[in-house]
């Protein structure tokens, strides 16, 4: 299976490059991780790159600018960055200049060289998309409710309506995020895949509950009801990753074309931030693909 590609700056900032994109000399692309940065907010020297209510905007604006010069430079001048008011929908902008306020939404695109387009993670999945042959790009946040809105279909889609892209010349690449391994959910969130997909039930696995106690006596736990024993919970867990290849494929990209880093940000708290292995109170890190003017 493919693996990240890794490069590391004189501050020992870490950026994971995907094997579908490298090629790719026109543009510049990267996942960060939450190593080598100036926060403390979340341990010593980390990349937060958002603007959280525990980190001073100084030094997220700091840890910005050291990604931004980790990066391969524009070759006619400083890369402009363009970013989004995440809000967990299947919005997608076309941009072709750095917008006057914040956009709300989860997806950019553009074929504009120099514009840096970013999304913030900190479990959901990032998606970078590029058309080789019309030198365009779009980058998507996509967790479990853009998922399930379709946001990466969306966004092939709207490349194709913008760009005149053709869904079998793209590349596309999947990078850190919570994994089936971790990821657990309700219900409700099983229910709703499972309305909107055909193949949404094969997107779920479960588990059981272990209850030693339960499993020594279980004749404390008899009820009335068949087989004669209450039951413990399931434990369901959600392979976002799977539902996004997807929808990449169904959209008409080619499986070749896909490259997932395979990282968990959840088995890996050490290297990434998770918002669940961190318990709500993290960083995030950062997904960029940009055009070489």
């Amino acid at each position: 299976m493919p693996t990240a590609r890794k490069t590391a700056t004189k501050t020992a900032l870490k950026v994971l490059h995907a094997p579908s994109l490298a090629p790719l000399k026109w543009i510049v692309h990267g996942f960060s991780t939450r190593q080598g940065g100036f926060s403390n907010a979340y341990g010593k020297g980390a990349l937060n790159l958002g603007f959280t209510a525990q980190d001073k905007k100084a030094t997220v604006l700091r840890n910005r600018q050291a990604l931004v010069s980790s990066l391969p430079r524009n070759r006619t001048g400083q890369w402009e960055f363009v970013s989004l008011r995440q809000i967990h929908s299947d919005l997608i902008h076309f941009v072709s200049e750095v917008p006057q306020h914040l956009l709300a939404g989860d997806g950019l695109i553009t074929d504009v060289p120099g514009l840096l387009l970013a999304v913030l993670t900190a479990h959901c999945l990032p998606v970078i998309v590029a058309d080789p042959k019309h030198h365009a790009v779009g980058v998507f946040h996509a967790g479990w409710r853009g998922t399930v809105k379709r946001i990466v279909e969306k966004g092939v889609g709207e490349m194709r309506r913008h760009f005149g892209s053709k869904p079998a010349d793209l590349r596309a690449a999947i990078g850190p995020g919570i994994r089936n391994c971790c990821y657990q959910v309700g219900q409700e969130v099983r229910d709703k895949f499972e309305t909107q997909f055909s193949y949404g039930t094969s997107l779920f696995r479960e588990t059981k509950e272990r209850n030693e106690i339960h499993e020594r006596y279980p004749l404390l736990f008899l009820t009335a009801r068949a087989p004669g024993h209450s039951e413990l919970p399931k434990k369901i867990f959600l392979d976002l990753v799977e539902a996004n290849r997807r929808q990449l494929l169904d959209a008409g990209v080619l499986a070749r074309n896909i490259s997932d880093l395979e990282e968990c940000t959840s088995c890996k708290p050490d290297r990434f931030f998770s918002h669940r292995a961190d318990k709500g109170v993290t960083g995030r890190m950062m997904a960029v693909v940009g055009i070489h003017a």
